[in-house]
């Protein structure tokens, strides 16, 4: 058992602060050539304190898709399309302008905002997005940033989208857990469900309604389903022995989980609306941490039955599992990219943890960050950016990475250790 200990202690090892986040963005270049765009600040309300346009800026840039003109070199200011000065910008080689404002209206506030393109001169784009509160207009700024991301590079936009993770606060004999939910930057984060032991592992459903995570009571672990909209926790599974690693079916019916109550960790599905359960994987070696392919076909997990933790993949009918990893000496934690060609995960190599990408067609990995501690790699809708936990020279943090690694972001936090964080399914 000394495998499923290390990876259990690898879990809890990784931490980052959880209140008042503040965002570092790090560019350490890359092949592919990122777009060129100015956020202007926009106008704004008194009242309106939040800086929508540096919202924009930094969901654009923490994509890695863009690259944005610092403020401190924009040879204008305008907040209108008429007062865009397109061939300024275009000596300055940017290739789209955001220009806005925020007003009130009579339902509240409003912010309006064009996208101009300085070449040709002209608008492509421009929205009025409404705000009922005050409260709302962080989640304005990551709608305007997600309707210019889909509208420059014709994908889905996913900055109005979640992350959960697990907050620890205390001392070790006195700690509390909490699973918190806050928005994709790390802001607004909101406690969904406290502990005096561990919380672990938490996953979305595809409708993004409930969240399932492993849970403790008087030292014996448990899988929950949590509704976040009514607060309802039910207790799925209690067996002997492991309860861990929960991970939903992309359409939501069932529910992949490690299970060892017939004396071996192991792969199983249990059916959601029936109650029903199959065991998927059977060997003495130890299975854990699956993962659902997007077509919901075959299963990606961590298995230590060639000897050192690497990952396989197996068909939801069962059969012989596939070994996906050779590059490193242990490969763990997996998860498939959302158009399912690759797979984010762990990858121990000369003593660091960092994190892995694994292109499934040519079995080629791509190492993302640089350790030595960093696990739990989680990809956002869309596939451009990686969420992950890291343990750094400056301390516990939580990071994003771009998948050409060109793109880093921290997340650091004022109090409390966090781990294992999860970015939620994108509803359109």
């Amino acid at each position: 058992m000394k495998s499923i200990r290390y990876w259990t202690a690898l879990l809890l090892l990784a931490a980052f602060p959880a209140a008042h986040a503040e965002l570092e963005i790090t560019v350490t270049g890359g092949a592919e050539a990122p777009l060129p765009i100015a956020i202007v600040p926009f106008s704004q309300v008194p009242d309106v304190q939040l800086d929508i346009a540096q919202v924009v800026e930094n969901d654009l840039v923490r994509s890695g898709r863009f690259r944005a003109l610092p403020r401190r070199d924009m040879l204008q200011r305008p907040n209108t399309p008429a007062q865009v000065d397109a061939a300024t910008w275009r000596a300055q080689g940017i290739d789209n302008v955001v220009v806005g404002q925020v007003a009130r209206s009579d339902t509240g506030y409003f912010a309006r905002f064009f996208l101009i393109d300085s070449i040709s001169g002209q608008q492509i784009m421009g929205y009025d997005v409404p705000a009922r509160s005050i409260d709302q207009m962080r989640y304005v700024a990551h709608q305007i940033a997600d309707l210019i991301y889909e509208k420059l590079l014709g994908q889905p936009g996913y900055f109005n989208t979640k992350i959960a993770y697990v907050s620890a606060t205390g001392l070790s004999h006195q700690r509390t857990f909490q699973l918190i939910v806050a928005d994709s930057d790390g802001e607004n984060p909101r406690v969904v469900a406290t502990s005096r032991e561990p919380l672990m592992s938490p996953a979305w459903s595809p409708d993004r309604k409930q969240l399932a995570y492993v849970g403790y009571e008087r030292g014996r672990s448990a899988v929950y389903l949590h509704t976040l909209a009514t607060g309802e926790v039910k207790r799925l599974v209690s067996e002997r022995g492991i309860n861990g690693s929960p991970v939903f079916s992309p359409d939501g019916r069932y529910l992949a989980l490690t299970l060892s109550f017939e004396n071996n960790p192991d792969i199983y599905i249990i059916d959601l609306r029936s109650g029903t359960r199959r065991r998927l994987t059977d060997h003495y070696g130890i299975d854990t941490e699956p993962a659902w392919s997007p077509d919901g076909t075959k299963i990606a997990f961590t298995s230590d039955r060639g000897g050192q933790p690497q990952i396989y993949e197996i068909g939801i009918e069962g059969g012989d599992p596939r070994r996906l990893t050779f590059q490193g000496r242990q490969n763990l934690r997996p998860s498939y990219s959302p158009d399912g060609r690759s797979l984010v995960l762990v990858n121990l190599e000369g003593g660091r943890y960092r994190i892995g990408l694994l292109d499934l067609a040519t079995g080629d990995m791509r190492l993302l960050s640089d350790g030595p501690l960093d696990e739990s790699p989680s990809f956002a809708p869309g596939g451009a950016v990686v969420i992950y936990a890291t343990q750094g020279a400056r301390g516990a943090e939580l990071a994003t990475v771009s998948v050409d690694g060109r793109v880093r972001q921290s997340l650091r936090q004022a109090s409390g250790d966090v781990r294992e964080p999860a970015w939620s399914p994108l509803i359109r």
